[in-house]
């Protein structure tokens, strides 16, 4: 594990530097753990490579907590992760972690020794954003990763929006749009989460692969789509009908949530003029002569995770 600190950035009035809350951003590969002053300028961290066995990951988020602990005393501390717990059972589920069917949460918390707050990682992502990044100010917000996975967050008044079956913010779940499926000529497949035809299975990066296949009969990968979308002809035409389906999924929000704003993570977030082409097409999604959100890229990078989850679990020990 590697250890570094960070200078706290002083805003106006703050008057203190006190550590204030700590945040675990958990992902497939790495841990980091960053500990946050009283004006949520990281003060420190911690990074470690994922263990892939279950119990050697439960000791190693552990220390990640005890070592927090060291730093923020009873101060909160949150674990962003992907996947989901189960409010009814408190068993996980996710596709890239060994967590599946464990108590995850409760296992951290016995070995070690204390209490911690889980937040989805998209979920803590949409938080981040709309306390702190690109979204503040504005409400409802909704933060939308776009990556190897789909999925983000609603944020009102600085609040994330959570529901009794925990499953809200899974964007790329609801079904794909027939008239797409059917106007491209497009497989329907399964999906990781046991269902068939989502809209991550078009929209995440292997589902841009996925539509060049099956429009162009060429594999070209999100890389490749970004280089050329603007000089090769079939990774024009793969874009446009990636920015439709991902359109479709914004006019989704737009129906249900109607956000302010809507900032864009993950990967396919980093494509050039991304922010932009998505506008042009939710315009024309959108109901004629009605008004689109802003549509913004995240400003916190790597902190956004591990500050989402500091900043929920201080919301949930302060009310």
């Amino acid at each position: 594990m590697t250890a570094g600190s960070g200078q706290a950035a002083m805003t106006p009035g703050s008057g203190q530097t006190d550590k204030t809350a700590a945040g675990i951003d958990l992902g497939g590969t790495k841990i980091e753990t960053q500990v946050f002053d009283a004006d949520w300028s990281m003060a420190d961290r911690l990074r470690q490579d994922t263990p892939r066995e279950y119990p050697a990951l439960v000791e190693a988020v552990a220390e990640h907590v005890r070592w927090a602990a060291e730093r923020v005393g009873d101060g909160p501390i949150g674990v962003g992760s992907p996947g989901l717990v189960n409010p009814t059972t408190g068993l996980a589920l996710a596709a890239n972690l060994p967590v599946s069917g464990k108590p995850f949460t409760a296992d951290i918390a016995t070995v070690a020794g204390r209490p911690v707050t889980h937040v989805n990682d998209c979920r803590a992502f949409a938080l981040s954003e709309a306390v702190f990044g690109a979204a503040r100010g504005k409400s409802p917000a909704v933060g939308l990763i776009l990556g190897t996975g789909v999925g983000g967050g609603v944020v009102v008044e600085g609040r994330l929006i959570s529901g009794h079956s925990a499953v809200g913010g899974e964007f790329g779940h609801v079904y794909a749009p027939a008239h797409l499926v059917a106007r491209h000529g497009l497989p329907v497949v399964g999906c990781g989460c046991g269902r068939e035809g989502c809209l991550e299975t078009y929209v995440a990066g292997p589902g841009l692969t996925r539509l060049a296949q099956a429009v162009t009969g060429r594999a070209l990968t999100p890389p490749e789509i970004a280089d050329a979308k603007g000089t090769d002809a079939d990774a024009s035409v793969v874009w446009d009908i990636w920015c439709e389906f991902a359109a479709e999924l914004m006019m989704t929000l737009i129906c249900t949530v109607d956000p302010d704003v809507i900032v864009l993570g993950g990967g396919l977030s980093k494509i050039p003029g991304v922010a932009d082409d998505l506008s042009l097409a939710l315009g024309r999604s959108q109901l004629s002569g009605f008004r689109i959100p802003q549509i913004v890229l995240a400003e916190g990078g790597d902190a956004s995770g591990a500050r989402g989850a500091a900043y929920a679990a201080w919301q949930s020990a302060h009310g």
